[in-house]
């Protein structure tokens, strides 16, 4: 790509999102309310039952998404689109005899002979009920994405490899294997030691490879952020993936480590035991927390920064905007791929801290 042509997409993208802001705040202030940058920008970086695209001639342009309800009546199905892009509570969906509404994209059903929600002081729904959802959502779509291109990826890498007599990568296979080899040689045999990293390879690389594109995807505003490693249970999943291989994989010097920790005095290991039991738990907390919050506010600060156009209303203020949200994008850039190789690394410590051998 020239670097004319990136400058074009980076255009273009921006355009987008300054429109959708734009349409965003001529709507607020028509109702009196003002620009609500906060409101803006946890619709922005929150989970949705659809892709918002653009807003034309003030209709949202989106991309509806299945929603797939359990209730005490069995499974619902039907398509966001048939919420007519309304989130406040107003407007109400009949199936199968049952009525839902959408408030804050959450699908709440209503009580029966109720029309519209109820609020108690914290505004939450009084006289409706959550159904079991396992509604096809803006983030579960980009995650079956991802996992679709890395599928083609790799397999046709392979198909690289097995088409060339003298195994020399040539198309994707070419950019595909340093990353491989990188993680093989930099983070899972220094960290799991040569004689068992190959055990824990594939997971190393479907971290780091799913993460990353994720991260990437997340970057893409016409996909209104499609935020997946912004989503805490999307982290913790990732996390607890590691902390399940680390238990199944200790060993007997792990856990004597942990429970009764030798070469010290035994006043000192009923000390140390609990503090270590807690270590176990505080690791995945922390892969957790660290990949949630990086990336969470990488989004909240661009999305804060071109918010300033409209909290000024001052068309002066937007080459400032645009130009730092220039900046943090290309920064963002960079940290797509370092969240997801400090993940990797950390998974591959913990894992290696379970398998070592006792050296004394």
């Amino acid at each position: 790509m020239t670097l004319n042509t990136l400058r074009a997409v980076l255009f273009l993208v921006f355009s987008v999102a300054i429109a959708n802001f734009g349409v965003a705040a001529q709507e607020n202030d028509s109702e009196d309310k003002g620009f609500n940058a906060k409101e803006m920008i946890m619709h922005h970086v929150k989970d949705a039952h659809e892709f918002h695209i653009v807003d034309w001639n003030k209709q949202p342009v989106t991309i509806p998404l299945p929603i797939i309800l359990y209730t005490d009546n069995g499974l619902v199905t039907f398509m966001s689109s048939e919420f007519h892009h309304d989130d406040s509570g107003s407007q109400i969906v009949e199936k199968n005899g049952e009525r839902f509404v959408k408030y804050h994209e959450k699908i709440y059903q209503l009580n029966s002979g109720v029309d519209t929600l109820n609020f108690d002081e914290e505004a939450h729904p009084t006289n409706a009920a959550l159904p079991l959802d396992f509604s096809i959502t803006r983030n579960v779509f980009m995650m079956w994405v991802t996992m679709l291109l890395l599928f083609v990826i790799f397999i046709s890498s392979a198909r690289k490899y097995k088409k060339s007599n003298r195994f020399v990568p040539s198309g994707i296979a070419s950019f595909m294997e340093p990353l491989v080899i990188f993680i093989r040689d930099e983070v899972a045999i220094p960290m799991i030691g040569e004689n068992k990293y190959r055990k824990y390879m594939p997971f190393l690389l479907s971290v780091f490879f799913f993460i990353w594109i994720n991260n990437i995807f997340g970057l893409i505003p016409i996909l209104n952020g499609a935020n997946v490693s912004g989503n805490i249970a999307f982290t913790l999943s990732l996390a607890l993936f590691t902390f399940v291989i680390t238990l199944f994989s200790g060993n007997k010097n792990y856990w004597k480590h942990i429970f009764w920790m030798p070469g010290v005095p035994v006043p000192m290991k009923i000390f140390l035991a609990p503090i270590e039991v807690i270590g176990m738990f505080v690791k995945p907390f922390s892969l957790t927390i660290r990949l949630f919050a990086n990336i969470t506010a990488g989004h909240i600060i661009i999305l804060s920064l071109m918010s300033l156009i409209f909290i000024f209303k001052s068309v002066f203020i937007a080459p400032v905007s645009v130009g730092f949200s220039l900046f943090i994008l290309i920064i963002e850039i960079v940290v797509t791929a370092i969240q997801a190789y400090i993940f990797t690394v950390l998974s591959a410590l913990y894992i290696g801290s379970a398998t070592a051998e006792d050296n004394h």
